[in-house]
């Protein structure tokens, strides 16, 4: 028997079409700095037909790629809802990218138009002239971008376009959008979204079991627009109708303080270093963050600490979420299950999250062999879905990829709940004596001591033991605490053998372009001798 169900394909301009027409008294709210700038739902929709239509005139068609090389703001938005929606690919450019990986995902891609901020000008103008795809620059806002040669203003591209664009009908499998990972090894590589997938994880991230995005939202975009579609914030918050506070590049704790008490937003997301940073500044000055309902931080292990501080200070729950570039990137949310409340509930939610409805996940061991669900057995994740990536665009490599799952590189364990626990990631994990340290249980450790503001922790070669762990610590402002001090504290909350014997103290921990601790930098400055390392020599038991 056959549904009579109607049918129709899952694309963005569903998503545009929604928030445009249900949801018009929504706003985009753009901060300069000093003041916001405010646009509705229906006028950022209007815009996108004219951008869409603008692009159209220039030559731009189905399947070939617009780069946006942007912070967040509406501008961004309207790109995000237009290219897709007209049948071309949002490819979402990293603004932090070295140049020589830049001009690699650009020329990668086959970009055609790059819609570009003013103020970036220079840096997407060390590359340009290496990028013959690119045959038009359109800039956003003001400044000097002569260095770009013949560009067009994103003001007049929208003059040339016509409102009530036409929109096709499209196939919901093919390409809406792409992003490359970070490239931390060799050459980034490029994930391309399908409509399907968008529209699904907009879906995913609008109910209560995950993020739970609703009208009554305001939505506070810090995760960068080119990082994962801003972990799918901006599509989901138009879909439901949450209203929308995109920061620019005012990221830092300062201005995103100044932001939340102007705007009052009641959800955020971004990873750990900013929340950090965020609170650090609240206290320091008494500022208010209790109109969240919930933040969510991922992209690395979100300290304890920095969960119950926002907790107790400000009644504001921090969960944690896990996913990927490849995984569009909702995975996993740390939320605790029905009936946990007290200790209990931090037990959950200090795991890596719970496998949300759409995502499937399994550990596989050293061997290869499918690991038990019994939240003890160590191996590597593999997780598959309607939103996680079967192959790398234009790359053949299989490498990642594993009997139709996708290989995550990241270690730990799945209980009988769904809950995963990454330890570590495969390329962090130490290894000392035939034993394993979790280098990210480590970190978390210190940084739960009240001195200690972040700390990294890396593999250095040990003669006797093979690896051993170097502790790169950052203190607070004012704080005045020895090795010996810190060996003290972690002694009953890790293994002995797992207490870092090298300590450097240093004045941050060197960040990736998405915020994450960079971990080859610190192994790179040790090899280089360039870190101030003190050893303590204690003696090494296996207890």
């Amino acid at each position: 028997m056959q549904s009579t169900m109607q049918e129709a394909p899952l694309l963005v301009r569903e998503i545009l079409r929604h928030g445009k027409q249900v949801h018009g008294r929504s706003e985009v709210a753009t901060y300069d700095g000093s003041s916001f700038r405010r646009g509705s739902f229906s006028e950022v929709a209007l815009n996108a037909e004219r951008l869409a239509s603008g692009l159209a005139s220039l030559g731009i068609g189905n399947g070939d790629r617009v780069g946006t090389f942007c912070f967040n703001h509406q501008e961004h938005l309207e790109a995000y809802l237009a290219i897709p929606s007209m049948g071309a690919v949002l490819h979402t450019l990293n603004v932090r990218l070295f140049p020589e990986q830049l001009r690699y995902v650009i020329d990668h891609a086959g970009d055609r138009v790059i819609i570009c901020d003013a103020t970036l000008a220079p840096a997407l103008s060390r590359v340009l002239d290496e990028c013959p795809s690119v045959e038009q620059v359109v800039v956003v806002g003001e400044g000097d971008t002569s260095c770009l040669g013949a560009t067009m203003s994103y003001e007049e591209l929208l003059e040339r376009g016509e409102p009530r664009y036409d929109w096709p009908v499209l196939d919901e499998r093919q390409a809406a959008g792409m992003c490359y990972t970070s490239g931390t090894t060799g050459n980034p590589k490029g994930v391309a979204y399908s409509h399907r997938s968008t529209y699904l994880h907009s879906l995913a991230s609008t109910s209560t079991a995950t993020i739970g995005i609703s009208s009554s939202d305001r939505a506070l975009v810090v995760v960068p627009q080119f990082h994962a579609n801003a972990w799918g914030l901006p599509y989901a918050a138009w879909l439901a109708g949450a209203d929308l506070i995109m920061p620019r590049q005012f990221l830092q704790a300062e201005p995103l303080v100044r932001i939340i008490e102007a705007e009052r937003p009641t959800v955020a997301a971004a990873v750990p270093t900013i929340w950090n940073e965020v609170l650090r500044y609240a206290q320091a000055h008494g500022s208010d963050l209790s109109s969240f309902r919930t933040i969510v931080c991922g992209g690395a292990a979100v300290p304890e600490s920095l969960m119950r501080a926002f907790d107790e200070l400000y009644g504001v729950p921090v969960i944690q979420a896990w996913g990927m570039t490849e995984t569009s990137p909702l995975g996993a949310v740390a939320v605790p299950p029905r009936g946990a409340t007290g200790e209990e509930a931090w037990t959950y939610r200090r795991k890596t999250g719970r496998v949300v409805f759409g995502v499937e996940a399994r550990v596989v061991d050293i061997q290869g062999n499918v690991a038990a669900r019994d939240g003890s057995t160590i191996g590597e994740f593999e997780v598959r879905g309607p939103w996680v990536t079967g192959s790398y665009f234009a790359d053949t490599s299989t490498d990642r990829f594993h009997d139709g799952w996708l290989r995550t590189g990241d270690v730990g364990t799945l209980d009988a709940l769904g809950y995963l626990d990454i330890t570590d990631r495969t390329k962090d994990v130490i290894k000392t004596g035939g034993e394993w340290i979790s280098s990210v249980e480590l970190e978390n450790a210190l940084m739960a001591h009240p001195d200690v503001f972040e700390a990294a922790v890396v593999a250095v070669p040990d003669a006797r033991w093979d690896e051993r762990p170097l502790a790169c610590v950052v203190l607070n402002e004012g704080a005045d605490i020895s090795p010996s001090e810190l060996e003290g504290f972690l002694e009953g909350r890790v293994a002995r053998f797992w207490v870092p014997d090298r300590w450097s103290f240093i004045d941050e921990v060197p960040k990736t372009s998405v915020g994450k601790f960079d971990k080859k930098v610190l192994r790179a400055r040790y090899a280089e001798g360039n870190l101030d390392v003190v050893s303590t020599d204690r003696p090494q038991d296996r207890s």
